[in-house]
């Protein structure tokens, strides 16, 4: 599936630097491992095309986006992977509500979601894969499951569905750290069927559907059905990054059950410690202190932002305002704001003339982006920059051009944060 096109990411000269984010498995900010040779492999979970694209995942997506353009600068090459949930439950049921084929559903979705992406000047990942594009890839691992009994066919004769064992692998649960009733909580709030009859533990995860009526299904040697939802993600990523790999990641709510088993399913199958040397989550976008839900009818669309002219840039600077491990909230005031930073940041950089005080910032900001994501400091420090230049000149003083130490700042803040100026 194709992705979306790559903006134009200057190329900027910076000091070495080492990338550190929160793992949430090891629940510390500690350095991302960079392999000795070869690219950095990243891989992001993707939407389920019915409901594209809310600030929610806008705001997931340009966190990572800050991770990719990090590595870029750090002079490392990156393999970035993401998923498209184009056969599941919820788009099928979206589809019914609304009286319309799912795929075209999902199409419509998808395309929409690109076109967010591109807007935004998300880099695209170079492996952008959809369910149906990848069922021989999740046949081979939900086999390779079967043989070294991580799975196992339910005593079903109707629906013969595949589940994989969550004892299968003696780690499971160090992605979450949750314990044994919060996992239960989660699993059923989250897609998990605790209830199944033939199921040998509440908590194992089906991996393969066996045909519905009305559904889709493809054939395989197990039978015709459909991949589960954690079988995608953990095929998708061994074939394009193998069994290990830097960066897993994707919002709060996917750390359990989606990250814990999409993470088992492939250290049960290519017998792995550990999946990721990361898992990285971004917390949830509320609107005027209130969750964005479906249910509440509260979510924030990027593409109506952008159709009622807020600046694709002074969207990444409101979700920047805050930590994106945070629950942050959005708001028209907290979108004003990002447009009056913006403006001034643009003023400064078209007046600024000391060429020492530009390169130290610069080193600020990939400081504080370095150290797990900090963009409040980084916003903080190139907010004292630009005042102190709009505050000190008069704007006749201002050229139409961007050169000499503006033109090193704001190079800087779009190969870094993807904004321009």
């Amino acid at each position: 599936m194709k992705s979306w096109p790559r903006p134009e990411v200057p190329t900027i000269t910076t000091a070495d630097f080492q990338l550190r984010l929160f793992d949430t498995a090891d629940q510390v900010i500690k350095p991302v491992h960079m392999p000795a040779t070869g690219p950095v492999g990243m891989y992001v979970c993707g939407i389920t095309p019915y409901d594209a694209t809310h600030l929610g995942h806008g705001a997931t997506y340009l966190a990572f986006d800050l991770i990719h353009r990090l590595l870029l600068a750090t002079g490392r090459d990156v393999t970035f992977v993401q998923n498209i949930t184009d056969v599941d439950d919820p788009l099928f049921e979206r589809a019914e509500r609304d009286n319309v084929d799912w795929r075209h559903l999902g199409t419509s979705q998808i395309d929409l979601f690109r076109s967010d992406m591109e807007n935004l000047r998300v880099i695209p990942p170079q492996h952008y894969i959809g369910v149906q594009e990848s069922i021989d890839d999740v046949i081979d691992v939900v086999q390779q499951l079967l043989d070294n009994g991580a799975a196992y066919i339910v005593d079903d004769p109707a629906h013969p569905d595949i589940y994989a064992r969550r004892d299968a692998t003696p780690q499971f649960g160090y992605e979450s750290n949750y314990d044994e009733q919060t996992m239960a909580e989660f699993f059923a709030e989250r897609g998990g069927d605790p209830t199944r009859p033939g199921k040998h533990d509440p908590l194992d995860a089906l991996i393969w559907k066996a045909r519905r009526e009305g559904e889709p299904w493809w054939d395989s040697p197990f039978g015709q059905g459909r991949p589960g939802w954690h079988i995608e993600c953990a095929a998708i990523a061994r074939r394009f990054l193998g069994s290990t790999f830097a960066i897993q990641g994707g919002g709060s709510d996917l750390i359990f059950p989606h990250h814990e088993y999409s993470a088992a399913h492939i250290e049960a199958a290519c017998n792995e410690p550990r999946m990721a040397g990361h898992y990285v989550h971004t917390g949830m976008i509320s609107l005027d202190g209130v969750k964005m839900s479906k249910s509440l009818g509260n979510l924030v669309f990027v593409s109506k932002l952008t159709e009622q002219g807020a600046r694709p840039s002074a969207i990444r600077l409101a979700v920047y305002a805050s930590h994106y491990r945070q629950n942050r909230d959005f708001s028209t005031a907290v979108l004003a704001q990002a447009e009056s930073r913006l403006d001034t940041w643009m003023q400064a950089v078209r007046r600024a003339d000391d060429d020492s005080a530009a390169r130290t910032l610069i080193d600020t900001v990939i400081k504080h982006l370095a150290e797990d994501l900090d963009t409040p400091g980084a916003i903080a420090a190139v907010d004292s920059w630009a005042a102190g230049i709009v505050g000190a000149k008069d704007a006749s003083n201002a050229s139409t051009e961007l050169t000499g130490p503006g033109a090193l700042v704001a190079q800087a803040l779009d190969a870094l944060m993807g904004i321009t100026l």
